[in-house]
């Protein structure tokens, strides 16, 4: 088991970083959130991995944090969601959002999912919803100080996904945000940075 990677970022494409250590490259699938979150191309680099072996031999699938790689493994053993599905989920849904709307049993949501439907997001909610309620509480749930600023960020990522923007684009625009700010601020302050007002 190869648990995670560290070494220098040697470039990446839409789906995949390319990851030297030691001189030797690895290719590494991730979802389109965390690809945008890598360093430049000849900066350090440390990624965890899960490593998956088939008859179609070995693929490496990377995470920036314990949360995306929990998720993960929790997706890929729901019934007719593979790896590419549950990238394609972290890709539209931070852990912590994905969580929520399994927990709250949010079925349009989760059809968001590129690939995914009613059938499947029903299925993701019914095998999921016990172990993210009962195993994953403490690493997505967010304790009662941060519930109402929280509610506030969820309702803007929300509307933010709503206009187009991709779960990406929007968590970098809503980096560093002002602390307690109101979802209307929060909205205006992202969308100031996506260039979508002057």
């Amino acid at each position: 088991m190869i648990a995670f990677l560290n070494g220098t970022l040697a470039g990446a494409s839409l789906t995949e970083a390319y990851i030297d250590v030691g001189g030797v490259g690895f290719a590494v699938q991730m979802s389109g959130t965390a690809l945008s979150k890598l360093p430049q191309k000849g900066e350090a680099v440390t990624v965890l991995t899960y490593l998956q072996t088939s008859e179609n031999g070995f693929s490496l699938y990377g995470f920036l944090n314990e949360e995306e790689r929990a998720m993960f493994t929790r997706l890929i053993g729901v019934s007719g969601v593979g790896p590419k599905a549950a990238l394609a989920a972290l890709s539209t849904f931070s852990p912590h959002d994905l969580a929520d709307a399994i927990a709250s049993q949010d079925v349009a949501r989760i059809q968001r999912i590129p690939g995914v439907g009613k059938k499947t997001a029903s299925r993701m909610i019914v095998e999921l919803k016990g172990s993210i309620d009962a195993e994953l509480g403490d690493l997505f749930g967010a304790n009662d100080g941060q519930e109402v600023l929280d509610g506030r960020r969820s309702g803007a990522v929300e509307a933010l996904l709503q206009m187009g923007f991709t779960s990406a684009e929007v968590d970098l625009a809503l980096k560093g945000a002002p602390e307690g700010a109101t979802e209307e601020s929060l909205i205006r302050y992202a969308l100031k940075r996506l260039g979508g007002v002057s």
